[in-house]
């Protein structure tokens, strides 16, 4: 099921999207979302301006976060509409949500609540890797971690919660 048919036509508060000038100078929302109905969104702390995560939302994720000024977004791999924090208590407050020049990414700044983490895996972001630049050609990528550690223990947040990715 794409994001879109999920999306309980929440639209009314989106306008249409009828010319650049009004996309890119208007004062009207019109999201461009993609073929499956989501739009990209990075998620940065609002104080450090670390980024934290890249998610997607579609129409009902966007409103809703618009409405309660608390992250939500489309889960791609299970496939449903998720607040950020409802399992863990880290809950994302938004300090500010912008749009990008043609309004097909969405950019949150955020206030975490609890450790402040926001990666299910334990770590504070999702980026807690990075890669190795110059590996000699033909050798793997390597990668070297960023967090030294955890900033919470997914299994006593999660418990038996399924996993939200897939591989």
């Amino acid at each position: 099921m794409s994001a879109e048919r999920a999306d309980k036509s929440t639209s009314t508060i989106f306008a249409a999207r009828v010319s650049v000038e009004q996309v890119e100078e208007g004062l009207n929302l019109a999201p461009r979302f993609d073929a499956d109905g989501l739009i990209p969104c990075v998620t940065t702390d609002a104080q450090s301006g670390e980024v934290l995560m890249l998610g997607y939302m579609n129409g009902e994720a966007l409103q809703q976060t618009i409405a309660t000024g608390e992250g939500h977004y489309w889960s791609r791999s299970r496939q449903c509409l998720w607040r950020k924090g409802a399992t863990s208590g880290l809950v994302q407050k938004v300090v500010e949500l912008l749009v990008d020049d043609d309004q097909d990414a969405v950019w949150l700044r955020v206030k975490v609540a609890g450790s402040g983490a926001s990666c299910h895996v334990g770590y504070r972001s999702c980026f807690y890797r990075s890669v190795k630049l110059g590996s000699p050609s033909g050798e793997p990528a390597r990668l070297v971690f960023t967090e030294s550690q955890k900033s919470f223990n997914p299994e006593e947040v999660y418990g038996d919660a399924p996993n939200p990715t897939q591989l």
